[in-house]
């Protein structure tokens, strides 16, 4: 474990900002494992791609909300920024699970291995995305609130640099 904590100090890691990276892992692997098995049952039993998706993106969806903002940032988050990532998320997962479909029907006969193939493209679509949703929810959704300058810490009188004529 020091070796770790080296190593992130070496890369400019607090140890709090690893401890957020791990719990936001956490909780996208158990989003992503409710979702996945969601999407694959969906799909098997004969859901279209898009409709399997979207089901599997609100059991996901709901998890993945309660411990981001529960567990991994203990804050509350902007509403309108969390949902403009989620649904492009889902709307980038869709996209992809449906061309996935439309070439594992043209390609698989197997039902069996045509869930695995576009089961395969839901999982690697928020795979990739796992990185920028982290960049988007840290600095965007649950970032620590700016506090304003207080009366006293603002200058009333103007410097010398601020007068005409000086």
């Amino acid at each position: 474990m020091r070796i770790l904590y080296r190593l992130a100090a070496r890369f400019g890691l607090r140890r709090s900002r690893m401890v957020l990276w791990a719990k936001y892992s956490a909780s996208q692997a158990i989003s992503t494992a409710v979702s996945q098995v969601a999407f694959a049952l969906c799909y098997f039993f004969g859901a279209a791609a898009l409709w399997a998706t979207v089901i599997a993106w609100m059991a996901g969806g709901i998890p993945n909300y309660a411990l981001s903002r529960r567990w991994a940032w203990n804050r509350r988050g902007q509403m309108l920024p969390y949902a403009i990532i989620v649904v492009g998320s889902a709307a980038v997962a869709a996209l992809t699970t449906t061309l996935a479909d439309q070439a594992a029907q043209a390609w698989v006969d197997s039902r069996f291995w045509q869930t695995m193939a576009v089961s395969g493209s839901y999982f690697a679509t928020f795979a990739a995305l796992f990185v920028v949703k982290f960049w988007l929810f840290d600095s965007w959704v649950f970032a620590a609130p700016v506090q304003p300058l207080k009366y006293s810490q603002v200058s009333a009188s103007p410097s010398s640099s601020d007068t005409v004529g000086a």
